[in-house]
């Protein structure tokens, strides 16, 4: 799972006929002002993978953060028949309509999303492997049945509707076991469009299927691939006054890694890094790779991170091997080039850290992490391993 996909991504508007019920909402109750919540599913860019598919079969929404599965209070949205849809087409502000339901106005505090299973021949989730043609199977965690858990507070007001977009981080989400096949590892967040605004910008054609981060404090909180024009947009970031500025993080095979920090967020309006007449053009560079092992059972995912003096940045992820704890990754060796933005264009991008130093960091499953430092300019670094 090396690497960043370069596979450029295609628009696709997935719709479905749905109908909405369950347990204690989704209806007037006798003059209790009601609105509607509209969900719609996005997706973050995924490594070594043309392809993620998964096949919705149901969104369920609770008031209650700890309701459980047969508790009351419920309201389903119910996709019939189940909805299969490739994550990976869900970039640059495409995304999948999973349908609407009326709840009574509110705090709604918890979001469950129901995979269909893979049966027999019939294969509801899948990945395909870059440079290959045939779906192999994705296998779900038995949560999947009741929903996968996402807590995330959102109001829905009387008489309006809100829009609540599942992002489903694709490539923190696969991870392959040591018999070749793959397994999910869910990893997903709920944003309700109401507190968020857009980030827009583009980089030079030549560099188009570049990965795009946007960051805050080393994290990596939304992604997107850039098009075939190089033009990429986040749709789904919320104020800056809420959880701080952002940081834009562009990473490609074979080329610099290119960083635009401080980037304001506006509910409703749209701040732009670069425009298409004076887009960000980054310099080349070799790459070379850091593999390792972890403790197969801290079922750990793997960050590579550069500091400078202007902060810490993640360039890339991976998850280590559930059997093995194998890992790798593939970094590019020249330093990273940094601009401030403020308000003025083109962001100047500098050279800002020493080249081919990076932090490699585990994080297990329990919460525990470790980290170590690698230089990597004078050659890949393997047997960087952890033990937890």
């Amino acid at each position: 799972m090396n690497g960043m996909r370069k596979t450029l991504t295609t628009a696709i508007f997935a719709s479905a006929a749905l109908a909405a019920c369950g347990g204690g909402g989704g209806s007037n109750n006798g003059g209790t002002p009601t609105g509607t919540v509209n969900v719609q599913m996005a997706d973050a860019p995924s490594c070594g993978f043309d392809h993620v598919y998964v096949t919705v079969s149901q969104v369920r929404i609770n008031a209650s953060s700890s309701a459980g599965d047969n508790d009351s209070g419920w309201t389903n949205i119910t996709l019939a028949p189940p909805q299969k849809v490739d994550l990976l087409s869900l970039t640059n502000g495409t995304m999948a309509a999973l349908g609407q339901a009326t709840l009574p106005a509110g705090q709604y505090q918890q979001v469950r999303l129901v995979l269909a299973q893979n049966q027999g021949n019939t294969v509801a989730n899948s990945v395909v492997v870059s440079g290959t043609t045939n779906e192999q199977p994705l296998a779900t965690p038995s949560a999947t049945q009741s929903g996968l858990k996402i807590i995330r507070p959102f109001d829905v007001a009387a008489n309006s509707t809100v829009d609540l977009v599942l992002d489903f981080n694709a490539c923190k989400s696969v991870v392959q076991k040591g018999n070749g096949s793959y397994a999910l590892k869910p990893v997903i967040t709920a944003t309700p469009t109401t507190v968020t605004g857009l980030i827009d910008g583009y980089v030079a054609a030549a560099e188009a299927g570049a990965t795009v981060y946007a960051e805050q404090n080393g994290k990596v909180v939304s992604g997107t691939v850039a098009d075939s024009t190089g033009h990429f947009v986040f749709s789904t970031l919320v104020q800056s006054s809420t959880n701080g500025n952002y940081d834009i993080v562009i990473v490609q095979p074979n080329e610099t890694t290119g960083i635009i920090k401080s980037v304001p967020v506006v509910v409703g309006a749209t701040t732009r890094v670069s425009t298409a007449g004076q887009p960000i053009t980054l310099p080349v560079s070799t790459m070379n790779t850091v593999s390792g092992t972890v403790t197969a059972s801290a079922d750990a995912s793997m960050r590579a991170l550069q500091t400078t003096s202007t902060g810490t940045y993640e360039i890339a992820s991976a998850n280590a091997n559930l059997d093995t704890g194998n890992y790798t990754t593939s970094l590019p060796v020249a330093a990273p080039v940094v601009g401030a933005y403020n308000g003025t264009l083109p962001v100047a991008l500098i050279p800002a850290a020493p080249a081919g130093q990076y932090t490699i960091e585990a994080d297990a499953a329990s919460g525990a992490t470790q980290s170590t430092a690698v230089n990597i300019t004078g050659g890949s670094q393997a047997n960087v391993n952890f033990s937890f």
